[in-house]
């Protein structure tokens, strides 16, 4: 499990356009799978007028609301990939001319006009990378394996 940066956390979630948004309703948290776009440091998702999420969107001047998005790319197989997480605060995007650019950028899941878009300035970027075991060192310690054990034995078996 390697750390990333947080540029290459981004650059990686550019890559992708499928997320999670997690933010509270009714004081609980809720999650909602969206998809989205990176705008240079901001996570843009599309939202349709009475949603749920359109009611995160705070008025002007205020700080917006708490949120976090995680995306990630994992392989069933083989677990590597990788997961970033992005925490900031949520503001609903009122220029036309931005949200004709995020209309023609995000394509919506369901059969319902989206009519806004919620821009989310990130204060936290996070995420790590997956990858394959180093090949182990002449101990056999960099594999997890005990010197002396025999192979594919967990150390301490009989």
């Amino acid at each position: 499990m390697v750390p990333l940066g947080r540029d290459e956390a981004l650059r990686l979630l550019g890559g992708v356009s499928l997320g999670r948004v997690v933010f509270t309703e009714h004081a609980l948290p809720a999650v909602r799978p969206v998809n989205h776009l990176v705008d240079g440091a901001d996570v843009v998702i599309r939202v349709h007028d009475g949603a749920t999420l359109a009611s995160l969107g705070a008025p002007d001047g205020t700080p917006g609301a708490v949120v976090a998005y995680e995306a990630d790319l994992i392989d069933p197989v083989s677990h590597l990939g990788w997961s970033v997480v992005v925490t900031g605060y949520a503001h609903l995007v009122r220029e036309q001319a931005a949200l004709e650019r995020y209309a023609a950028r995000l394509r919506p899941w369901v059969d319902r006009p989206m009519t806004a878009a919620l821009r989310i300035r990130p204060d936290l970027v996070t995420g790590f990378r997956l990858e394959a075991a180093r090949a182990a060192s002449s101990t056999g310690t960099a594999a997890g394996l005990v010197p002396g054990a025999p192979p594919g034995r967990a150390p301490g078996a009989a």
